[in-house]
């Protein structure tokens, strides 16, 4: 991307941003210690002697610093701000539910007395399984406060997805819900989480439901959530102290990238990075009400709906539905209903809003944005654009935001009230992050060569495993310098600016060419009239793969033959007549997980005539009649 095409921050954010000047000088002179930045943002029980100690694994950060999370999302707040909003609930069914953070200092501690009471010990790991309701953020809290990590479980997964990450992590006691709502449907989660019970090798000790939907029936060891408070009304329970580098929660990645694993994030270092970003890159102030549109069941959710947002004491936004249900303008009526400052979601829901159009947004009052960011998979320039000036007015700077699971906190991005934006990139790497594109041999590839992308200094977020070199190609031989090969593809340009290609296996060999699918993916979006695409590979014999494009044209755009040869063009121009889709495949939707990521795995059955698997975490599970009947889709090869 050419220098050309940089945005600079809008003057009226750069006069009000949270960061005006640049802190890279300082972290680039005084590494690590300028961290202290970070560390400085929490109320630390016994502050720390080293915000490094070592040079070389295993990293420690923040070392001999003692605190709890609950304590710096809740009680230290009390004093200032006992009675500003620490939560906005909003249901799918259009219920809405409001805590201040003394209601949720007042919650948290009853809860903590009721696991406490039902065996739950420090180090011991509760796992939840619950929708986006408070009642989760209550849990997370009252696990931290008893020094007991938790394992959110995202309430679409199987009764053997949950299952497994039960047994993995060895967990003995479970909070769920009866149910939930769906796209307006009832959802008997008990049900499932019941059946997983069958499935785990060792015996569970309690069980804690959540009443939703009003049909609560309890068996043996079961519990219900409200009567446990009403028991407990009143108690507090003091946090247990955590050093640093112990353990707030375990979190399993999503599985889109291989078989799903287990991550330990610390308590010190990873609360310290994300309350950093949170307020020097989503720019959240403790005056903001903020809405970060993901799962809690996912990493995003922990980082930045939880920890990041309730340790700056600003309001936190929790939906429990989907964009479109109901209406296609739930999204910006909740905006303009709850003033919301700082919107932080995903490009699959960008895509999804240009597809309904314009019209939508422009029917509320969506002033009160002071910043976009969006999160997940990358953004191509088309889709940024639209976000930037149909949601945000070209008044609301855009942070493109990349960061893992496995890295807990954001790496890569631009300083919003600092830097240039360019559309379809990420960024610089962040101040005191060292992300570099990289060859097989380690080295550092010149601009414009596409390579891995390879952190190569340790971060305060990092896991426990990562900390330790134990894992994930985190390379800490003798005389190797360390670095962690993030299993992504990019290239960056003459300014740093780094853009996303997709995983590295997510790639297809096509006529002896090794291609990234995000690629070709962003080459179809390019076009005018489509809204999403996705591009599978599908083995055959006259090459290694052929290409299958799925794409969902936008609203009242005909998918025709026309569509169809602009699609082709669009793809050989960008990438090569080798890149061409063999089949182009038009569907009202693409399926897609409860978190809104692409299903690409059922999209490959179909094609391959497989069978479908699990389909139990597909939030739009009607698209499948449609993509089986319309599989052989449009081809002239």
């Amino acid at each position: 991307m050419d220098v050309d095409d940089a945005i600079d921050p809008p003057s009226a954010f750069r006069k009000r941003a949270t960061l005006t000047s640049d802190p890279r000088e300082r972290f680039s002179n005084e590494w690590p210690e300028a961290w202290d930045a970070a560390g400085d943002l929490l109320d630390w029980f016994e502050s720390y002697d080293a915000v490094l100690d070592n040079g070389t694994p295993p990293f420690k950060w923040f070392e001999g610093g003692k605190l709890n999370a609950s304590h710096e999302c809740l009680d230290r707040h009390l004093d200032e701000r006992k009675n500003r909003l620490a939560i906005r609930w909003e249901g799918q069914l259009g219920e809405t539910r409001t805590y201040t953070y003394l209601d949720l200092h007042r919650e948290v501690n009853e809860f903590a007395a009721a696991l406490r009471e039902h065996g739950v010990e420090t180090d011991d790991v509760v796992t939840l399984y619950l929708p986006v309701v408070p009642e989760l953020v209550v849990g997370m809290l009252a696990c931290a406060r008893l020094g007991a990590p938790h394992n959110v479980v995202s309430a679409g997964f199987s009764a053997d997805a949950l299952a497994t990450r039960m047994e993995r992590a060895d967990s003995r006691f479970l909070v769920t819900c009866d149910g939930y709502y769906r796209r307006g449907d009832a959802v008997n989660q008990k049900r499932r989480a019941d059946n997983a019970r069958l499935g785990i090798d060792h015996d569970l000790e309690a069980t804690i439901v959540v009443e939703r939907l009003g049909n609560t029936r309890l068996g043996t060891d079961q519990y219900d959530y409200d009567q446990l408070l009403a028991a407990n009304a009143g108690c507090e329970v003091e946090p247990v102290t955590r050093d640093s580098m112990e353990t707030l929660f375990l979190i399993y990645t999503s599985g889109t990238t291989g078989e799903p694993k287990s991550v330990t994030h610390t308590t010190g270092g990873y609360l310290a990075h994300v309350a950093w970003t949170a307020r020097n890159v989503l720019d959240i102030k403790s005056t903001d009400t903020y809405w970060c549109s993901a799962d809690i069941g996912w990493i995003t959710g922990h980082s930045y709906i939880v920890y990041g947002p309730l340790a700056l004491g600003t309001t936190t936004v929790l939906y429990e539905g989907t964009a479109d249900h109901l209406r296609k303008d739930r999204l910006f009526s909740i905006i303009e209903r709850n003033a919301v400052d700082v919107l932080y979601t995903a490009p699959t829901a960008i895509r999804s809003f240009m597809k309904w159009g314009g019209e939508y947004p422009a029917r509320h009052d969506l002033s009160s944005l002071r910043l976009l960011g969006t999160v997940g998979k990358p953004i191509d320039p088309r889709a940024w654009k639209w976000y930037y000036r149909h949601i945000g007015g070209e008044s609301c700077p855009v942070v493109d935001t990349w960061w893992q699971t496995e890295t807990g906190a954001i790496l890569v991005s631009t300083l919003p009230g600092i830097d240039a934006m360019k559309p379809g990139s990420a960024g610089p790497p962040l101040p005191g992050i060292d992300v570099a594109v990289v060859g097989p041999d380690g080295d550092k590839r010149p601009a414009g060569e596409r390579g891995m992308l390879a952190v190569r200094t340790p971060w305060p977020g990092m896991p426990q495993e990562l900390a330790a070199a134990t894992d994930w190609g985190a390379s800490a031989a003798a005389g190797d310098e360390w670095r962690y090969i993030a299993g992504d593809e990019a290239v960056a340009d003459d300014d740093g600016y780094i853009r996303l290609l997709g995983r590295m296996d997510d790639a297809i060999t096509v006529a002896n060419q090794r291609i990234g699918i995000a690629e070709i993916e962003s080459a179809v979006v390019s076009v005018e009239g489509v809204a999403e695409a996705a591009v599978v590979g599908v083995g055959r014999s006259t090459r290694e793969t052929a290409v299958y494009a799925y794409v969902n044209p936008a609203t009242q755009q005909a998918a025709d033959d026309a569509l169809y040869e602009a699609v082709i063009a669009a793809v050989e121009e960008a990438i090569g007549p080798a890149a061409s889709p063999d089949r182009v495949v038009f569907t009202p939707e693409l399926p897609k997980t409860r978190s809104g990521k692409i299903m690409r795995r059922l999209l490959e059955s179909v094609a391959n005539d497989e069978d479908y698997g699990d389909l139990s975490a597909l939030r739009n599970p009607e698209v499948v009649g449609e993509l089986d009947s319309n599989k052989d889709g449009l081809s002239d090869k």
